[in-house]
């Protein structure tokens, strides 16, 4: 049977991990859910040809570029999804609005704030004509934590006292590991506070509905030096000593208040040794509490406060089910998703937003709002962890 649904074309630029994670996303939207719109993955983008050939024709592209700029230009492409390291979001996001491309853009929004005031201020005007962009915190997209928004939203965690959140891995304990481009400045911006701690900054706030108002942080980098990494394969170079600055955090850990009263702690490392992908968060509230972690993605912990004592105590959640968020597409209940699922729902969400004239969420001034948040526990850890407040 024929689709006879308008398409929306697409452009990627980058293939690695997040463009990896973002076109299977786009490959798996519309065969799980009914959207007003039929996405179709028209271009990817890659400085390296013969690489973007090959991820491409792995990823189902149509066809390859390897001058972004070209892309953003083309009046067959009407979205640009950003998938390459922070250094280059603010060019290729305000080239594309520009040109009139709805955006999709990796998180962090960008690597600094002033970047990112230019990044929202050009998708605040660019709403104004139809077109629409959103960054990617794949996490809100989670059925659990959505749902733990939810149950905020409702009321039944009362009013907010605590939020504790930590991001933890362990991918660069080795000092041997090489100096990729996210242990660069230049390129990442920042490293665990940018990486990590972005995710359950967006994540607090989502939740429990309330923003961070001011933080004192500090930071720490364990190992200063690393073995140059190759150009082509990234690994440690062989053969020789050479070795490098590592340039951005190795962990970074801060308190906050937030607007509302509630208190919070946040930690974010790439040096948990034993820890892979573990980002929870734990909301503590007047009438309950939620706890989520992403090692264990289709589980949510919910303890009601006002239930008899005798019998009370937190209680596990199967996130599963049809009438929870995102799950109904999917399998029959208990069938868990994965971390791939996250980016399928940013997707369907997008899509729908723009189909409906809506404006998306995560905006970028969402983005710009995490952004403030890490700069002022960058500005705080370089004061001794002086108190930083934060814009509103």
């Amino acid at each position: 049977m024929t689709d006879r649904k308008k398409t929306l074309r697409v452009g990627i630029v980058g293939y690695s991990f997040m463009g990896a994670a973002h076109s299977q996303a786009w490959r798996t939207a519309g065969r799980f859910f009914d959207l007003p719109l039929r996405p179709e993955m028209v271009v990817l983008c890659g400085r390296d040809a013969t690489a973007a050939e090959a991820a491409a024709e792995r990823m189902g592209w149509q066809e390859v570029t390897t001058d972004w700029r070209s892309l953003v230009e083309r009046d067959d492409i009407d979205v640009i999804d950003i998938c390459t390291p922070g250094d280059s979001h603010a060019e290729i996001a305000l080239a594309a609005l520009a040109a009139g491309k709805h955006v999709f853009c990796e998180k962090p929004l960008a690597n600094s704030v002033s970047d990112a005031e230019a990044m929202s201020r050009a998708a605040r005007e660019a709403a104004e004509r139809g077109v629409r962009s959103m960054v990617g915190f794949n996490y809100r997209r989670v059925p659990a934590a959505a749902f733990a928004r939810r149950l905020v939203a409702e009321g039944r965690l009362g009013r907010i006292h605590h939020v504790r959140a930590v991001y933890l891995q362990d991918w660069i304990v080795d000092p041997e590991f090489p100096l990729v481009w996210r242990l660069q400045r230049e390129h990442a911006g920042s490293g665990a506070l940018g990486d990590l701690a972005s995710h359950i900054v967006d994540l607090a706030e989502y939740i429990t509905g309330d923003r961070i108002a001011g933080v004192s942080g500090i930071t720490e980098t364990f190992v200063k030096e690393r073995p140059i990494a190759s150009a082509s394969s990234g690994l440690a170079a062989t053969g020789g000593e050479s070795r490098g600055p590592v340039t951005v955090d190795d962990a970074a850990l801060f308190l906050a208040r937030t607007h509302g009263g509630a208190v919070g702690t946040f930690e974010a490392t790439r040096f948990a040794s034993g820890r892979k992908n573990a980002a929870r968060i734990e909301v503590n509230g007047s009438a309950g509490s939620v706890s989520f972690d992403v090692e264990s993605l289709n589980e949510l912990w919910f303890h009601d406060h006002t239930e008899d004592a005798r019998t009370g105590g937190f209680r596990r959640i199967l996130v599963t089910e049809p009438e929870h968020p995102y799950a109904g597409a999917w399998w029959p209940a208990g069938h868990g998703l994965g971390y791939e699922h996250t980016f399928t729902h940013e997707v369907v969400d997008f899509v729908r937003d723009i189909a409906d004239g809506r404006d998306p969420s995560p905006s970028f001034a969402d983005g710009l709002r995490v952004q403030r948040v890490l700069d002022a526990v960058e500005r705080s850890a370089a004061d001794q962890a002086r108190w930083q407040e934060i814009p509103a």
